[in-house]
């Protein structure tokens, strides 16, 4: 026993020995920072996100285009000034007096204030506000559908660290493990009670342990990263996370999940606006077929001066008017009947965009359903054998040590719980992250 707690201590050394020569990460330490949850690192995803921020911006475009339609139904307001310089001024002869009057004097200045009503416009007016209110609805949407889209990545991406980090610890408690069992072997060599060989295969063991718990430690440093670049904070930012090893089993039947993903999907509903949208633009392009009338009033002043106060050949200094114009252009060589034809083309696409969309989301929730209920199976099935793998493995070196296994079988038993609970860490945070991918085909956010 003393021999086996000291070969256990050299293992230990030896793994701190591994863990020491790592390579340090540049630049000054930074403080400790809390763990964070699941729920924390969503939300600072989405503050962070940048097409979150995209997609906000775009609500605000939105706005401004419908206040945009909205205001083309009031009233417009305009002024403008002129002036004009002939080469002479311009008279004739008064048939009361007989005498020449200035007609046009040689200097002439008008200044005109109006205001000007649509008063019909074929129903575009209202078709382009219409569209306007659309385009914020959808806009809308597409952000409720970009958060949807950030907490599925961010929940990817808390799992897989996780995951990376147990099987970190699975590899450190191998080389631990196979560590002090090579120092057994080499002792046993020493005093002859075991041949050469057995300590060869210890010693090839350890090296390939050595070299899996490499690969696992580059495997968290890039999920750390790339879980730091998801919340747009610097890759090398020390990463801690609370852990996440509990698990709801899946109480849904697949048809469940496909109701619920053709309610709740919000790609569905942006589509059903975009059809919306193509047959409110089918509509727009009949106003041509009506013409537009405006209302127009105006205040004119003129003047010889630039204060268009009146002067010589200028009999009216100022009047106002209203004049009611109907403008129609009948025909444009066939212009309106191809615009509304492309139109229309415009909407079937949007139609069969909509079905593509249905049997895309369809596809997606079974082959999400399908990975949870493997990963599910999978972890029931892998957690009772790591509790006799690890009880195999105990046997088979205390057989050892009593030289009735062989260096072999305890390799073998090493390997093999190193397998399942690699298997077990693999069932565990595929469910989850499995999981997560369901609730996102089925339109569910967990956090909203």
């Amino acid at each position: 026993m003393t021999r086996f707690l000291t070969a256990a201590a050299l293992g230990a050394a030896l793994l701190a020995a591994v863990a020491a020569g790592r390579p340090a990460a540049a630049g000054p330490a930074q403080p400790a920072q809390a763990p964070l949850t699941l729920r924390e690192a969503v939300e600072t995803a989405l503050r962070a996100n940048l097409a979150v921020q995209r997609s906000a911006e775009e609500i605000l475009a939105a706005e401004a285009q419908r206040r945009v339609s909205l205001s083309r139904f009031l009233p417009s307001l305009g002024t403008s000034y002129s002036a004009v310089h002939r080469n002479r001024e311009r008279t004739s002869v008064s048939p009361l007096t007989g005498r020449e009057v200035v007609s046009l004097p040689e200097n002439q200045y008008t200044w005109t204030t109006s205001v000007t009503q649509p008063v019909f416009t074929g129903f575009g007016l209202i078709q382009e506000y219409r569209l306007a209110e659309l385009g914020l609805d959808r806009a809308e949407v597409a952000l409720k559908l970009a958060r949807q889209d950030v907490v599925l990545d961010a929940q990817n991406a808390f799992f897989l660290v996780l995951k990376t980090q147990k099987l970190v610890e699975v590899a450190r408690q191998t080389v631990a493990s196979i560590s002090a069992q090579r120092n057994v072997a080499e002792d046993f060599y020493r005093v002859g009670l075991t041949p050469l060989n057995d300590l060869l295969q210890s010693e090839v063991q350890l090296a390939n342990a050595r070299q899996q718990l490499t690969s696992a430690l580059n495997d968290l440093d890039i999920a750390r990263a790339r879980f730091n670049t998801l919340l747009r904070r610097p890759v090398g930012t020390p990463v801690a996370l609370v852990e996440e090893v509990e698990f709801a089993r899946l109480d849904w039947t697949l048809d469940t999940c496909l109701a619920e993903a053709a309610a709740n999907r919000l790609e569905l509903e942006i589509a059903g606006l975009d059809i919306a949208i193509a047959e409110r633009q089918v509509k727009l392009t009949e106003k041509d077929f009506f013409p537009a009338i405006n209302l127009t009033g105006a205040y004119i002043r003129t003047g010889e001066e630039w204060d268009v106060d009146g002067g010589e050949g200028i009999s009216d200094a100022a009047g106002w008017n209203v004049q009611a114009t109907a403008t129609w252009e009948f025909w444009q060589w066939g212009r309106t009947a191809y615009g509304r034809r492309e139109k229309l083309a415009r909407l079937a696409q949007s139609r069969l965009r909509k079905t593509e969309i249905e049997d895309s989301i369809r596809l997606e929730v079974q082959q999400a359903y399908l990975k949870a209920r493997e990963a599910e199976q999978n972890i029931a099935t892998v957690e009772r054998a790591v509790e006799q793998a690890k009880e195999n493995l105990r046997i088979t070196e205390e057989q050892y040590r009593e030289q009735v296994a062989t260096q072999t079988d305890v390799l073998v038993a090493q390997t093999l719980l190193t397998q399942t609970e690699t298997n077990y860490t693999n069932a565990l945070y595929d469910f989850k992250i499995a999981k997560a991918f369901l609730l996102r085909a089925m339109g569910r956010n967990p956090f909203e």
